[in-house]
């Protein structure tokens, strides 16, 4: 989900940025575990320590290279008692979320419940309408590819107070349904003709999520856990809807709830996560991720002709040249040639990458639990390439992503 800020979490990793938004004096986890990575790792541990030198309280990712995984981690999951990340803990992953959502859209149009081609008029009307907005021009596909032009609601300045400065701690356990999230996009005009540009909308998988169930007499929630959890045997992923709880194990999660990167750091960990929905509401774990990618982009969860349909992109702006958006899916070719597949997410304290190659031999899937600091860039380069680069310039960050 996205509003702008000044934080400095460098995770534009495919081209879109991610975080949410705090500082405590950390208590850096012992060497142990870092000592141990092998060779083939050590770049990986290095960017993660270095993404804890930065800042981030703690790290923590699985690495799968053909049937080897690698488990790595830095900092702590809980700045108030030092207890240090494990591989099995859970987070928020945010806008990963887009995936499941889009893969069940693609599985509906392969048993020929709906098509990419219909319009949101056709399965939601009168929703998308007023301010220029018109649902009969807007196709599927162009939901899950951003190419709507309908605006973004959380970046609407009254959510963005209520959810994104401190009035969140008065409106943490709020709840939003999907018809709430949309008509806030819906008071503002659309942010281009549909299918004339692209702009990262979280309006657009609040929208699929709704046609989801619309479609199947269920929700999005249940269709994903019937359609992809249960078969994929993903126990450590949940979508939790109204529950602020986070399931064992996890850590915490912390935020600034500023531009600013200095000053108090607010533990964010508990939050209703009905302000993401279908945008960004899971939650989930390294490995699942990554059994998740390598399942989708090897062909275990969509026919090909969907895998192709979901695998076609368009450019995402100048500003990231070598990054294109399909169907709920990024790709990015990174400076040593290598080619990775996936998504970034981040909701309040809480940034996450998972990529894979298309191939599904080497994915990588990461976390930090926090939102305004930290260089995920680093983390991929590492693990995909070898080498780390120098922290790079400010970027500007987007919360729930």
């Amino acid at each position: 989900m996205s509003v702008r800020t000044g934080r400095r979490v460098r995770t534009a990793v495919l081209g879109v940025v991610v975080a949410a938004g705090v500082t405590a004096t950390l208590c850096v986890a012992p060497a142990s575990a870092r000592e141990a990575a092998p060779a083939t790792h050590r770049a990986t541990q290095q960017a993660m320590d270095a993404a804890v030198r930065d800042g981030v309280p703690g790290v923590v990712g699985t690495a799968q290279d053909g049937g080897r995984v690698w488990n790595g981690d830095a900092g702590v999951a809980d700045l108030r008692t030092g207890r240090e990340r494990r591989s099995e803990d859970r987070y928020r992953i945010g806008s990963l979320t887009k995936t499941f959502v889009a893969t069940v859209v693609l599985q509906l149009e392969a048993e020929g419940t709906l098509s990419l081609d219909d319009t949101v008029e056709h399965w939601l009307p009168g929703v998308v309408r007023g301010n220029g907005n018109d649902g009969t021009k807007i196709t599927l596909r162009q939901l899950l590819n951003h190419t709507s032009g309908i605006s973004n609601y959380t970046a609407d300045e009254a959510f963005g107070q209520r959810i994104f400065s401190v009035d969140f701690l008065r409106h943490r356990y709020d709840t939003y349904t999907p018809r709430q999230l949309v008509d806030i996009a819906m008071g503002h005009r659309p942010d281009f003709e549909p299918g004339t540009s692209w702009h990262y909308s979280n309006t657009n998988f609040i929208l699929a999520g709704m046609v989801i169930e619309k479609a199947t007499g269920h929700s999005y929630a249940t269709e994903i856990e019937r359609r992809v959890l249960r078969p994929l045997h993903l126990r450590s992923t949940t979508l939790p809807g109204t529950d602020a709880r986070m399931p064992k194990p996890s850590g915490r999660a912390y935020s600034k709830l500023s531009p600013e990167t200095a000053g108090r750091t607010y533990d964010v960990t508990a939050l209703n996560p009905s302000m993401a929905g279908s945008a960004g509401e899971m939650v989930s774990d390294s490995a699942d991720l990554n059994r998740f990618y390598r399942a989708l982009l090897t062909g275990k969860l969509l026919p090909q002709r969907q895998l192709t349909e979901m695998t076609t992109t368009v450019p995402v702006g100048p500003g990231a040249p070598e990054s294109r958006y399909g169907l709920g899916l990024m790709t990015s070719k990174l400076p040593c040639g290598t080619e990775v597949w996936g998504h970034d997410g981040g909701i309040h304290g809480s940034s996450s990458v998972a990529l894979t190659t298309k191939d599904g031999r080497h994915s990588l899937a990461f976390n930090f639990n926090n939102d305004w600091s930290g260089d995920a860039v680093a983390v991929v380069l590492a693990e995909f390439c070898g080498t780390a680069p120098a922290a790079g310039p400010a970027e500007p960050v987007h919360a729930l992503k």
